[in-house]
């Protein structure tokens, strides 16, 4: 395997899984570069497969026209990822489809916007998180706005929502929950659901802790509507915040690999190797089975979430519950991300990266 970033290292290039580390262009602040680079490496070079893992590369990849037949990968159409990676397209397929979401107003740009109409809370979400403008790619953030000052505020420092278009979203208050699809040419192979036990930020963000959970079945009806209905290929996230009265509504579609990809694959549903078999023109078979209750652990990210919360508005009793937990990780059922016993480079890696921010040396 060959991995590419454009920094010099990278932590899956210390994998002893990785026979060499590329140093790329950067796709996000010189896309066209970054794409005249792979296409000529892939000149000089043979790959079975290339596999964008990130929003931006596997657009951008995607998006390539007159594609050559060395720039394999096992995605949907860039018509058809845009489909459901656009929210705004996504929650209007969801209305048609009858699937839940929440109470949407669709805008072109800000100017279209009247401020003094609007009830909090309210979410505004751009429709792309990404966005691409031929030679620069934009950042955009979701944000949830409790007041008109909090909405002029945000208008004033997201200068892109006086250009491109967004949503505004009633709130749904309750959990996060998500369901992990791969699909060969339209048809479902298999799923996998998991919750997080614990995230950086607390209070929602990155997991640090999950554990793998049985598939809801509403969830997982509502996922393979959806994707039923676009043809989907390959694999996509499907996630949906569940309200209070657990009605899950849908949020949004990755139509990539996600975070906590390695927990799916300690659980016994290997989506790399599904993938590469599909690509392939192999016949995986349907592999709706996997084991519940398998955690895994972001050791540093753990820390880090310790560290917030500790700092935080908490009791002090749920603090100490919150360190003792942290102290006393269950040894059975839990695997580290990134610390393996046979694989030890890259919790090396991390570790003096790690050190290097917190020292600044």
């Amino acid at each position: 395997m060959t991995t590419a970033e454009s920094t010099p290292q990278a932590l899956a290039g210390h994998s002893r899984y990785t026979a060499k580390h590329i140093q790329s262009p950067c796709a996000l602040t010189a896309p066209q570069a970054y794409v005249e680079w792979l296409l000529a490496l892939l000149k000089e070079e043979h790959f079975d497969l290339v596999l964008p893992v990130t929003e931006v590369t596997s657009q951008l990849l995607l998006s390539v026209k007159d594609k050559p037949p060395e720039l394999s990968m096992p995605f949907a159409r860039y018509e058809t990822v845009m489909a459901l990676a656009d929210k705004g397209q996504l929650m209007r397929r969801a209305a048609t489809l009858g699937i839940p979401h929440p109470e949407t107003e669709w805008f072109e740009n800000a100017s279209a916007l009247i401020v003094s109409r609007i009830t909090y809370p309210v979410v505004l979400k751009p429709c792309l998180s990404k966005i691409f403008t031929g030679k620069k790619w934009i950042a955009t953030r979701v944000r949830v706005l409790h007041s008109e000052q909090e909405l002029r505020r945000e208008l004033e420092r997201s200068p892109y929502l006086h250009q491109y278009s967004f949503m505004l979203q009633s709130f749904v208050e309750g959990s996060g929950a998500g369901i992990f699809c791969l699909y060969d040419h339209g048809q479902p192979v298999t799923y996998f659901a998991h919750r997080r036990v614990r995230e950086k930020p607390p209070e929602g963000g990155v997991s640090v802790l999950s554990e793998s959970v049985a598939i809801d079945p509403l969830m997982r009806d509502y996922a393979t509507k959806l994707l039923d209905d676009v043809g989907w290929h390959g694999v996509a996230m499907v996630e949906f915040r569940v309200g209070l009265d657990g009605t899950p509504f849908l949020m949004e579609v990755n139509t990539r690999f996600w975070g906590s990809l390695q927990l799916a694959v300690d659980a016994g549903v290997d989506f790399p190797l599904l993938l590469w078999q599909i690509h392939g023109g192999d016949n995986p078979g349907k592999a709706f089975n996997y084991r519940q209750g398998q955690r895994l652990r972001w050791l540093l990210g753990d820390l880090d979430s310790l560290y917030l919360y500790l700092r935080g508005t908490h009791t002090m009793t749920d603090k100490v519950r919150r360190l003792l937990a942290f102290l006393t990780p269950r040894l059975v059922g839990v695997r580290h991300e990134v610390n393996r016993w046979d694989d030890l480079k890259p919790a090396w890696f991390e570790l003096k990266c790690y050190w290097k921010d917190l020292t600044g040396r």
